[in-house]
C-alpha cells in the first residue's frame, strides 16, 4: 500500500515539476518579448540619431552659407566705398577691409566644403539605419507575433497543469502532501528522489544503512538523513 502512495506522490510530483517548468517558460514570455522591441527601438533610435546629425549639418551649411552671403555683401560694400574715396589711406584700408572679407569667406567656403561631405556620409549612415529597420522590422514583428502566440498557448498548457497538479493531489494522503509542500519550499524540488549508490539523488550525500534499508523495503514513507527529502530505492 505504500509503494503504491509513493507512485501517487511521484505523479504529483511530475504534475508538479511540469507546472513550475510552464509557469518559469511564462515569466519568461515577456522579457522575451521586451528584448525584440528593444532592438526595433535600437534601431529606431539609431534612424533618429543619423537623421539629427544629418539636419545639424544641414543647418550648419546654412548658416556658413549665410555668413558667406553677409561676408560677401560687406566686400561689395567695400569695393563700392573704394571708388568714392580719395585718400591713398583711406583707399588702402578698405583693400585691407577687402582683403579680409575675401579671406573669411576662403575659409567660410573651406568649412562648407567640409561639411558638405560631412552630409554624404549622414545621408549615407540614415539610409544604411533605414534599410536596416525596414528589412528587420517585419522580421521582429513576425517574432513578437509568435512570441506572444506561444505565450497564449503557454497559459493554455499551464491551465491544464493546474489542473492535473490538483487532480495528482488528491490522491495524496493530507500527511504525505503537508510533508510534500514543506519539502517543496525548502530543501525545493525535487521533492521525491531515489537512493542510487548509497546516496540521496536529492543533496547528493550518503544516507544511513537504515534509511537505504527502509528504502529498498519500500513499505513505509522515507526521508533522506541530510536533506529530509523523501527517498525511494532504484536498482
Amino acid at each position: 500500500m505504500a509503494a503504491i502512495k509513493l507512485d501517487n506522490l511521484l505523479a504529483l510530483q511530475a504534475a508538479d515539476t511540469k507546472r513550475l517548468d510552464l509557469e518559469q517558460q511564462l515569466a519568461a514570455a515577456p522579457r522575451d518579448v521586451a528584448a525584440v522591441e528593444a532592438k526595433i527601438a535600437a534601431e529606431k533610435q539609431a534612424i533618429e540619431t543619423a537623421k539629427a546629425e544629418w539636419h545639424g549639418l544641414e543647418a550648419k551649411k546654412k548658416s556658413l552659407e549665410n555668413d558667406i552671403k553677409t561676408a560677401q555683401e560687406k566686400a561689395a560694400k567695400y569695393r563700392t566705398q573704394q571708388l568714392e574715396v580719395r585718400k591713398n589711406d583711406e583707399y588702402r584700408a578698405l583693400t585691407h577691409e577687402i582683403e579680409t572679407m575675401e579671406t573669411t569667406i576662403g575659409g567660410f567656403e573651406e568649412e562648407e566644403l567640409k561639411v558638405m561631405y560631412a552630409i554624404d556620409e549622414a545621408k549615407k549612415r540614415f539610409a544604411d539605419a533605414e534599410r536596416v529597420l525596414k528589412q528587420n522590422i517585419s522580421g521582429h514583428e513576425a517574432k513578437i507575433a509568435a512570441l506572444r502566440a506561444h505565450e497564449k498557448e503557454l497559459r493554455g498548457e499551464h491551465e491544464k497543469a493546474v489542473a492535473g497538479t490538483g487532480a495528482a493531489r488528491a490522491h495524496v494522503p493530507e500527511p504525505q502532501t503537508r510533508l510534500y509542500d514543506r519539502l517543496a519550499k525548502k530543501p525545493g524540488m525535487p521533492v521525491c528522489v531515489p537512493v542510487q549508490g548509497g546516496r540521496c539523488g536529492g543533496c547528493h550525500m550518503k544516507v544511513s544503512s537504515n534509511i537505504e534499508f527502509e528504502a529498498r523495503k519500500a513499505e513505509n514513507i522515507v526521508t533522506c538523513d541530510q536533506c529530509g527529502r523523501i527517498v525511494h530505492w532504484r536498482l
